[in-house]
């Protein structure tokens, strides 16, 4: 009878190529070990590869096609090969069979009705005598994996079962053959598991702890929803063209864009000697569902948290549904030796020209039209002075070689010098420990069925006492310290609309938003950060009216004040008065007498309203208006303001 292998099956970023590769770097790095845990097993082939009598061999993977698979080549249960020999045998000469769930589910689309007919019965006859006590767990395993392998075989697919070929071929014969087991002997100390992988290395040690995740948007559980689907014989009602059956419960973080937050709670838990982890270096390459979820970036930071990391690498064709070739493709290995942490400071670079958001939410913020205001501003300035900072959007993404943040707001300001002074890893890893601390929700990593709600409602309902308890702690906490600033950001994340607010006593009084510290907000916030460090920038808490403007020959001292016409959370109970709004214009006077240039944003119309006392002092000093495109329309404080109004935003310049 013909005998296969455990690596006799196609699958997607299968590493049988890259066997010798893994154990040359381990025998460079001169790494012992008793045990090795595949984590990400797929077909298993790596795992087995380290499977000898010396070695016990953890393998793992959330498909139970998978695990079947597991019983079989790594179990140690004793097994009778004559009788599975005859099951076999039996299984590849029927014929005349009738229809059954598998036939009428998918007849001549992945296979011919006649195949369908055969591995419906095949599948309902391995259980019938599993459950009669006819054949063990493992023997069912060894009679299911075959049926799996020999389905494999002959599939009219391109190697996954996304779709199959409407013209493919379908009259190749269906076969099993017996698996080319390893003794008992060897396998004795093997466990198996069907767990997710981020829960499963808390409860597991290994010496070596061999990481192969998902690399891109492709799920595995939709990539062989088929092979699942016969595994697990629930004879679940399918849909669609591809004919795949629900399966939400085996869907990949890794595949998502919470895959480094995923990747870094599973380096943060594992327990072993060395983590090797095969990651490829596709990034932004290739179409965007194979672009790689993780970064460089993110593996070396987070690796590095855990002990000294080196790279080793190989030429490598990767897994395509197309055609388009990839130039310079290669697998890495990435090595890290637990427990000597090597604090690696990967350098991040932002592009001169790159524009970041602020992660903090001013209504009226300036991101939107930084490309309409800053060519307006003087080239190769000494100094920027920005005057009402807010959330820096401004000042981050302006070219100057000296820039001053100035904001009456001391806790913004506080916070800017956070962002000043820590590096982005450090400050997430804080605000994750405190949404752990007040239980928040964290929708990147957990998604939003898990606090039963959904993206359309949001978070609020679940994350509302929780986020009352965080507000209270805040403004309980009387005195400055850099604790009660990191409240004050999270406060910030998960307020609505990200705004900032404080009552007539100073307490912060924003309710809770919709939102968390979602993946949007976090790139945000990472480049922010990233992006302040490029710049010779400080920020100062002053009022305007308390500042000192220094002169330098090329100074441009740049105002977004609250709008006297507006209504935004910074602007509500006379926020901002026409007293200030005065004291604001003179304020610019002065400094144009000075020989000072300044640019001042602001609105000389709005909601039926008109700006007489801006309008009239523009025309005293016959000052520039530069006329904006704009539309703050992305807050609720905005939802009625769509139709029959009429915004006319300006910058106004003295030069």
């Amino acid at each position: 009878m013909k005998m296969i292998s455990i690596n006799n099956r196609r699958y997607i970023g299968s590493k049988f190529r890259m066997l010798d590769f893994i154990k040359e770097v381990i025998e460079k790095e001169k790494i012992e070990y008793s045990s090795f845990l595949d984590l990400f097993g797929g077909t298993g082939i790596v795992g087995d590869y380290f499977n000898d009598e010396k070695t016990k061999v953890y393998v793992n993977d959330l498909l139970k096609s998978n695990y079947l698979s597991y019983l079989s080549w790594f179990g140690s249960d004793p097994i009778d090969k004559k009788k599975i020999k005859r099951y076999i045998e039996k299984y590849n000469t029927l014929s005349n069979l009738d229809d059954n769930y598998f036939s009428i589910n998918f007849s001549d689309t992945y296979f011919s009705r006649e195949n369908c007919k055969k591995i419906g019965f095949i599948r309902e006859d391995i259980e019938n005598n599993y459950m009669n006590n006819q054949l063990n767990n493992r023997e069912r395993a060894i009679l299911i994996t075959s049926l799996l392998y020999a389905m494999d075989k002959i599939a009219n697919t391109v190697g996954h079962y996304d779709a199959y070929r409407k013209n493919g071929v379908l009259d190749r014969k269906l076969e099993l053959e017996m698996l080319n087991v390893k003794t008992n002997k060897t396998n004795k100390n093997n466990k198996i598991f069907n767990e997710d992988a981020n829960e499963l290395v808390k409860n597991i040690k290994a010496d070596i702890v061999y990481i192969d995740p998902p690399y891109n948007s492709r799920q595995y559980s939709d990539a062989y929803h088929l092979l699942e689907n016969v595994a697990m014989w629930e004879k679940s009602e399918v849909f669609g063209v591809a004919k795949k059956m629900e399966r939400t419960g085996t869907k990949s973080k890794y595949c998502s864009v919470s895959a480094p937050l995923a990747f870094k709670d599973l380096i943060e838990n594992i327990s072993a000697k060395y983590i090797i982890v095969s990651y490829n270096n596709m990034g932004n390459k290739g179409a965007s569902r194979s672009q790689a979820k993780i970064s460089d970036e993110d593996i070396l930071s987070i690796l590095s948290e855990r002990g000294k990391v080196k790279i080793y690498e190989m030429d490598f064709n990767q897994f395509n549904t197309g055609k388009t070739h990839i130039d310079d493709h290669k697998e890495r290995l990435f090595v890290c030796k637990v427990g000597n942490s090597s604090k690696l400071k990967t350098k991040k670079v932002v592009a001169k020209n790159e524009k970041v958001k602020s992660p903090l939410n001013y209504t009226g913020g300036k991101y939107k039209i930084l490309d309409q205001i800053i060519p307006i501003f003087p080239k190769q300035l000494d100094l920027f002075i920005d005057m009402f900072s807010g959330g820096a959007n401004v000042a981050a993404n302006i070219e100057a070689k000296r820039i001053v943040c100035v904001d009456k707001q001391k806790e913004i300001i506080r916070v800017m010098e956070l962002f000043k002074r820590y590096d982005d890893v450090y400050i997430i890893n804080k605000l994750e420990g405190l949404i752990k601390k007040y239980d928040l929700s964290n929708s990147l990593l957990n998604g939003y069925n898990f606090y039963n709600c959904t993206s359309d409602k949001g978070l609020g309902s679940y994350n509302k006492n929780k986020y009352m308890k965080l507000r209270s702690d805040y403004n309980n906490i009387k005195n400055d310290s850099i604790e009660k600033d990191f409240l004050f950001l999270l406060l910030v994340i998960y307020g609505f609309n990200n705004q900032i607010r404080f009552n007539s006593c100073g307490e912060f009084n924003m309710p809770v938003g919709k939102r968390d510290f979602n993946n949007s907000l976090r790139k945000n916030l990472k480049s922010f950060i990233n992006k302040l460090k490029t710049k010779n920038i400080e920020f100062i808490n002053s009022d305007f009216r308390e500042f000192a403007i220094e002169t330098t020959d090329n100074t441009l001292v740049y105002c977004d004040p609250p709008y006297f016409l507006g209504t935004a959370s910074y602007n509500e109970n006379g926020g901002w008065t026409k007293n200030d709004e005065m004291d604001l214009l003179n304020f610019l006077t002065m400094l144009d007498a000075k020989g000072i240039k300044f640019a001042l944003s602001n609105v000389i119309e709005h909601k039926g309203s008109k700006h007489n006392l801006l309008q009239k002092w523009i025309e005293e000093h016959n000052y520039n208006i530069h006329y904006i495109d704009c539309n703050y329309n992305n807050s609720n404080y905005h939802k009625q303001e769509k139709n029959n109004t009429k915004t006319v935003e300006v910058l106004i310049t003295n030069y």
